[in-house]
């Protein structure tokens, strides 16, 4: 079967999509069901419609979406019957190992755990549901929300964001205060974040 072959719009559950990360942001999956609870049944059609999820047929004809892993856990826990997945590849062929190889060298997977830690493809989970929760990656989206980093198309940017602030700041419990946030703005203003995509300089 060759590789290459594009497929038609999906309509899959998301109980039955399979992510290619280990984490996510709770609190940002938690606004996400919010914003969706806030909206009516046309509002939440336009919404499934123009946020198609990006996905890989991987061995044994499971799907694994490689972006909007927050939404698709809102939608689950929100307990969305359907949501539309755009087949990308289709690498149903090939034996797990060389799958998730071949994932990782295409920037669709990211092994780590979230403590930053480089992890087996195994323990990727096999739902949704199963991936943890980091607060740095929640910090690292507060922080581009906030103005302090410019939103970048480089593959998991803000996972490098959250690990910078990971060996930077201490979040007790977890939890992201007005206080951790605004060191976090400074933080990335400084010359020690100029490596990190849409870093947008130093404030004089």
């Amino acid at each position: 079967m060759s590789s290459t072959v594009r497929h038609p719009l999906l309509s899959i559950a998301p109980a039955k999509l399979r992510p290619t990360q280990l984490t996510v942001g709770k609190a940002e999956v938690a606004a996400k069901r919010a914003q969706w609870k806030q909206l009516g049944r046309k509002k939440r059609k336009e919404l499934l419609a123009s946020h198609w999820f990006p996905g890989v047929l991987g061995p044994k004809q499971h799907v694994y979406i490689v972006d909007h892993h927050h939404l698709g856990l809102a939608l689950l826990e929100e307990d969305v019957k359907h949501v539309p997945v755009m087949i990308q590849r289709d690498f149903s062929w090939l034996v797990p190992d060389v799958f998730w190889r071949t994932m990782e060298f295409n920037r669709w997977a990211h092994p780590y755990d979230r403590h930053g830690n480089r992890v087996d493809y195994g323990a990727i989970p096999a739902g949704l549901a199963g991936m943890a929760d980091d607060p740095y990656r929640t910090l690292a989206a507060r922080v581009r929300m906030a103005g302090g980093c410019a939103k970048d198309a480089v593959p998991y940017a803000e996972f490098l964001w959250a690990d910078f602030y990971r060996r930077r700041l201490k979040l007790p419990g977890g939890r992201i205060g007005a206080k951790a946030l605004q060191e976090a703005l400074l933080l990335a203003h400084g010359h020690d974040a100029a490596y990190l995509p849409g870093w947008s300089g130093m404030i004089e």
